[in-house]
């Protein structure tokens, strides 16, 4: 089981690393700052669990902004670990559709903590914000399930 979870997580950073690229390219083209959701995540967090970031001024916004995307990453990480596994103990799958699959774990590990600490609303994004939020993730899911398979090719 070992070997999955690492062949998943390399996957899973392959896929982060497609969906970052993504992600910048998209800031680059449209002159958009970055999201503010992930640092606001890590506030919200903090802030429930009674935990607070250290620092005071930039030092500790700094800090805010590193953990969003620590959290990021590990988010990405983590699901082409689980990602891996569940492919590795059911029916074998097309990377086609272990990128579906990947794209659906990512939407919902990326933006569903987001959603539930109340920091975004889907309902209110517009076009332009659905179109931010997608394209980096099917970039995601698709690198995510061709490094997999080609990972369980050998």
């Amino acid at each position: 089981m070992g070997r999955v979870l690492i062949r998943g997580a390399a996957a899973g950073a392959a896929g982060t690393t497609a969906l970052n690229a993504m992600t910048y390219m998209d800031m680059v083209v449209r002159g958009r700052p970055a999201s503010t959701t992930p640092s606001r995540t890590v506030e919200e967090v903090a802030a429930r669990l009674g935990v607070p970031v250290p620092g005071s001024g930039p030092q500790r916004s700094n800090r805010v902004s590193a953990l969003g995307a620590l959290g990021g990453l590990l988010t990405g990480v983590g699901s082409g670990a689980a990602l891996a596994v569940v492919r590795a103990t059911g029916p074998r799958r097309s990377p086609l559709a272990v990128g579906v699959i990947a794209v659906a774990g990512a939407l919902l590990g990326g933006n569903g903590p987001m959603i539930a600490l109340g920091v975004t609303d889907p309902r209110d994004w517009s076009a332009a914000d659905w179109a931010a939020d997608l394209i980096p993730h099917l970039a995601y899911g698709l690198v995510t399930g061709w490094v997999l398979d080609r990972l369980d090719r050998g």
